[in-house]
């Protein structure tokens, strides 16, 4: 059976990201301090008792999806701004946009009996339309509860990325990112792979947390999840991962629609929320 490479959290990032561009996805263990575990789970846990079950077989008959967690919970916050994590996303996603952006946020938790997921590229919810030469994506899956064979860890084909889109992986191509609850599964969007199926008596919970590049629409309407009133007083960085801020010149600017001054009504994002931009970006007006 293929394997994924587990790092610790103070590994060498060159050397982890080599790996992650060979492979398409790598473990790093203890990312999660035991307190910051306590309070996303803390906070969690009354809105994954609330969230109903899958539609159909893709999302999961027995498995619940529960998103909006950068308005909901301050520490998935923290797991967002992960600064190794974002540091690796940016080193993976820049060579293709001077920007990246928050693409989604939610909990994911399998419930036994759920099957397995079908095997997919996340990549392919932008419909195929991008070329295969450009890496749209970079994902993570916090283990809130430990994944074993048993309970559904995640399913991947390390080294998929590279191959032919016709190539279909045998048994032995496929491996589950087994990991202890703290540790994280990085994931691109083009790495095959899918949830596993739960034969254990207790859930798997893990919090799928992705960004992508800043000039794509994104699968989580971050304006809609985290709209100005709460967003407003969150970090700056934060903001601008939420895309409060323009993804490029001329990307995401804003009218104001109840009024006008007497300079431009072509308004950069961070002006919905009180402030201005806090970098040199460039736009309209």
């Amino acid at each position: 059976m293929a394997e994924l490479t587990t790092f610790d959290p103070d590994h060498d990032l060159d050397e982890v990201l080599v790996a992650f561009q060979r492979d398409g996805a790598v473990i790093m263990r203890d990312m999660m301090e035991p307190a910051l575990h306590r309070r996303v789970q803390d906070e969690l846990q009354p809105w994954i008792a609330h969230t109903p079950m899958g539609r159909d077989d893709f999302t999961g008959r027995q498995t619940t999806r529960t998103g909006a967690l950068v308005a909901r919970s301050p520490a998935c916050r923290e797991l967002v701004t992960h600064e190794t994590v974002l540091d690796l996303a940016n080193r993976f996603l820049q060579p293709f946009s001077n920007k990246i952006q928050l693409h989604l946020t939610q909990v994911i938790n399998i419930t036994p009996g759920q099957g397995t997921q079908p095997l997919h590229q996340d990549r392919l919810a932008w419909g195929g339309y991008i070329p295969d030469g450009i890496e749209p994506q970079f994902n993570t899956m916090w283990a809130l509860t430990d994944f074993t064979l048993e309970n559904g860890a995640t399913r991947v084909v390390p080294g998929s990325p590279h191959w032919d889109a016709d190539r279909r992986a045998t048994d032995a191509e496929k491996t589950q990112a087994q990991m202890e609850a703290g540790s994280v599964l990085l994931y691109s969007g083009s790495v095959t792979h899918g949830g596993g199926e739960n034969r254990s008596d207790h859930d798997r919970t893990g919090v799928n947390i992705t960004y992508c590049l800043a000039w794509l629409r994104t699968e989580e309407n971050n304006y809609l999840s985290c709209p100005p009133d709460i967003a407003k007083d969150l970090d700056p960085g934060l903001q601008e991962l939420l895309g409060y801020t323009m993804g490029n010149y001329a990307l995401g600017y804003f009218s104001d629609p109840l009024s006008i001054d007497n300079k431009t009504d072509i308004l950069a994002p961070e002006y919905a929320l009180g402030r201005s931009p806090s970098g040199n970006e460039k736009f309209l007006g």
